[in-house]
């Protein structure tokens, strides 16, 4: 291959990002997934593109991180703190996060923010330094909701304190609490997204978003029928809300790829098709109705409706008998007596 050859195609997460518009929500175990192997440079674009359209990136879908060795059990100091409401007395004299809440709490509340705002966008410096002052107060309310996640207090404190004075330096008018508690809120998000990537999370979530892929397409063979949540999440050893935590970027991604994907040419679509009809998951959908074949009519279309084979939701007994005009009785008696039919071919 030639040393000069580039790929000028965008990467998923730039895709992704460019669907999204200013103030809108970003999911972080997402983003992880799709910055998986890209080089740092990558990661710190991505981020600085979310910084610029200032986007919410939602930490929500991450997985608590708990670290090792003694960052583990300060970790878990640290929440049950919080827990108790941060009484800092707990807390070692000497230690730094007691020394800093003790001089927060030195620091007068009640002032007018908006309108020391509106001086600070005129440049007044002694406004800038009072309501950098007034702001640690929230700085350290919304620390205290984002503890848990792998980055101790301090540094969440701290890097909340970068996103305060970045609301500061860049305000220039409209509510100016708003403004001020979104660029804290990124700026620990941040740190805690990079945290989790610095843990795997990003290769673990791209191995899950593969693995159910694979767990759906081999118990779709098995049961004959497109499986449920739980038959997945069980497959995978996951919870069902780990499992429809990544059913849903999957069908986010499948989504964003049908947005994203440019017309075909009509004289394409005719290979595109025969080609679709080459994979894997085609022939499993084929072996179904295979296997359908044998019932009658009815009674293949009673299993179709049941079990959602034709990509719907899986109907009720009910449900379906109202399409096929049966009772509910009737359609239990008539799927086990099918199936049973299918069992022994």
């Amino acid at each position: 291959m030639n040393d000069l050859d580039f790929s000028f195609e965008d990467s998923p997460w730039e895709v992704y990002l460019r669907t999204k518009n200013t103030g809108e929500k970003v999911s972080a175990a997402r983003m992880l997934a799709m910055l998986e192997g890209e080089e740092e440079q990558a990661v710190e674009d991505a981020f600085q593109e979310m910084e610029q359209k200032q986007l919410v990136l939602d930490i929500s879908d991450l997985p608590k991180f708990a670290g090792s060795g003694e960052a583990a059990v300060r970790l878990r100091q640290e929440v049950q703190l919080v827990q108790k409401g941060l009484p800092f007395g707990e807390l070692e004299p000497n230690d730094p996060l007691r020394l800093y809440l003790e001089e927060v709490a030195l620091i007068p509340t009640g002032g007018d923010e908006q309108s020391l705002a509106a001086r600070c966008a005129r440049e007044d410096e002694r406004a800038m330094e009072a309501l950098t002052n007034q702001g640690l107060h929230r700085v350290l309310a919304i620390a205290k909701a984002h503890v848990g996640y792998g980055v101790l207090l301090l540094d969440l404190i701290q890097e909340g304190s970068l996103g305060l004075w970045q609301a500061i330096r860049e305000y220039r008018d409209g509510a100016y609490e708003r403004q001020r508690d979104h660029w804290i809120r990124y700026y620990m998000a941040k740190a805690i997204t990079l945290q989790a990537r610095a843990g795997g999370v990003g290769q673990k979530m791209r191995g899950a978003l593969e693995d159910y892929r694979a767990v759906d397409e081999r118990l779709l063979t098995e049961l004959g029928r497109n499986p449920t949540l739980e038959e997945i999440a069980d497959a995978m050893h996951i919870s069902p809300e780990e499992g429809a935590a990544v059913k849903k970027m999957l069908d986010d991604a499948r989504l964003l790829a049908q947005a994203t994907k440019e017309p075909e040419p009509e004289e394409d679509k005719e290979a595109e098709e025969q080609s679709v009809e080459d994979t894997a998951y085609f022939q499993m959908r084929q072996r179904i109705e295979d296997l359908l074949s044998v019932l009658e009519e009815t009674d293949a279309k009673l299993l179709t409706l049941r079990f959602g084979l034709e990509g719907g939701a899986p109907l009720s007994p009910a449900e379906t008998g109202k399409r096929l005009g049966l009772t509910p009785d009737e359609v239990l008696a008539r799927e086990a007596a099918a199936l049973g039919k299918l069992r022994e071919s």
